[in-house]
């Protein structure tokens, strides 16, 4: 019996990707080439859309495209992956803990310069605007 075979669009909107994304997938190897018609257009079956929604889960939680990639090779290596899922989320917690905290940073920054610039006039001597050359 023949497997069901779905154009890019079909296939995009079974997984809840665009046809982009799923290009871009196909582009940076997660997902693999796709059958072609004579015409050349794109065909997928099910198991691609299966795994196009397991990326696009993933990238929901934040996973960069190599984590991804890197993922799949342990899966498709029959081992699997959820030791480095693990490790690779602690990652990303990590990258989004520093990230709050630069943002945190900047933000007392940028409140303490604009209390600061309240004393601030334009009739002072500067280049631009004292505001920024005084920060």
């Amino acid at each position: 019996m023949a497997r069901q075979q779905l154009t890019i669009g079909q296939a995009a909107r079974a997984a809840g990707l665009t046809r982009k994304a799923m290009r871009v997938y196909e582009a940076k190897g997660l997902l693999p080439a796709a059958e072609r018609t004579q015409a050349g257009y794109r065909l997928y079956d099910p198991d691609d859309v299966e795994l196009l929604t397991f990326i696009r889960r993933a990238r929901t939680l934040g996973l960069h495209l190599d984590d991804i990639r890197e993922v799949l090779a342990i899966r498709g290596g029959g081992i699997p992956p959820c030791d480095t899922v693990r490790e690779l989320l602690d990652a990303r917690i990590a990258e989004l803990d520093a990230t709050v905290a630069e943002l945190l940073a900047l933000r007392a920054t940028l409140a303490d310069t604009r209390q600061r610039a309240g004393d601030c006039t334009d009739a002072q001597p500067v280049t631009v605007c004292a505001i920024i050359e005084d920060s």
